[in-house]
């Protein structure tokens, strides 16, 4: 199958402890994976079922996940299946090939953040000179290429993100806030452009994706088909497109089902390609 699936990763494939969501009895519950452990301790999940799946897609597909994380923190992760040819990581700042970082890639995204938007630097000394350290926890720079916080969220005043994000949006930037932290991510840095260079360089005939936060927008408006989790940003704002799936389920049953669409749909792609094919009288 000549598909490429791009996942985001947290809250869409893998899950804290916290965000599993179980919400059936505890006899009901399935069983879970443990597929990161971070300082000795176990960290994300998936259920057994959702893993045995993704190692048949993997196994059939370009898998290729997709995740705002630092190429350190995708390190962590042992997903299950064969390991992806390509991955990406800082929200497309790198692209990895056979766990590299490829430099060519580097050059496009340095190029596009020097001519599009305000720098880094500015950036992050509005962040720490209006946070307020009554519900600041932590401030960071990922990869040289974005900043964020950690926050106690039931101290963060929803006005402060929403200014946040005008005077950003001013500068070509993009805010985010998922979970206990706010992103603030240059525009043109973005998952769906790593995703279309990987579609050239392998040529796929579809690209399905899935995601959950207003970081995923692009990707998902940029696949043939997606899927967003009943949970998180995108579905807390009511994002929605004709092409991409709202599922019902939240927390980890909403990670399973998403593998089970992406199996479907490069099956149907896959049907189609032969049906076309045999029509034509092409191998």
């Amino acid at each position: 199958m000549n598909a490429l699936v791009a996942s985001d990763l947290d809250r869409t494939l893998i899950y804290s402890a916290a965000a599993l969501d179980l919400a059936m009895p505890d006899a009901e519950a399935p069983r879970l994976l443990c597929v990161e452990t971070y300082e000795r301790r176990p960290l994300s999940y998936m259920t057994e079922t959702a893993a045995a799946l993704l190692a048949d897609l993997a196994a059939g597909t370009t898998f290729v996940p997709t995740t705002t994380r630092t190429r350190e923190q995708y390190g962590r992760i042992h997903l299950p299946g064969p390991a992806p040819e390509f991955a990406i990581c800082a929200n497309g700042g790198h692209l990895l090939v056979r766990g590299e970082s490829d430099p060519d890639w580097q050059r496009v995204v340095a190029r596009r953040l020097a001519a599009q938007c305000a720098p880094l630097a500015e950036i992050r000394a509005h962040l720490v000179r209006t946070a307020d350290p009554a519900w600041l926890l932590k401030e960071r720079v990922a990869e040289d290429l974005f900043a964020y916080l950690v926050v106690e969220r039931p101290l963060l005043p929803d006005t402060w993100v929403k200014d946040l994000t005008g005077w950003a949006a001013e500068r070509g930037w993009t805010v985010s806030l998922q979970g206990r932290k706010i992103y603030a991510v240059p525009k043109p840095l973005t998952k769906g452009a790593a995703v279309a260079e990987v579609a050239r360089r392998t040529g796929a005939s579809a690209v399905l994706a899935a995601g959950d936060s207003l970081l995923d927008a692009d990707l998902l408006l940029a696949a043939d088909r997606g899927w967003r989790p009943g949970h998180g940003e995108l579905a807390d704002t009511g994002w929605q497109a004709p092409h991409v799936t709202a599922l019902a389920e939240r927390g980890v049953a909403a990670g399973e089902e998403i593998v089970r669409a992406f199996l479907r749909g490069a099956a149907t792609r896959e049907g189609a390609r032969r049906h076309r094919d045999a029509v034509t009288g092409e191998e």
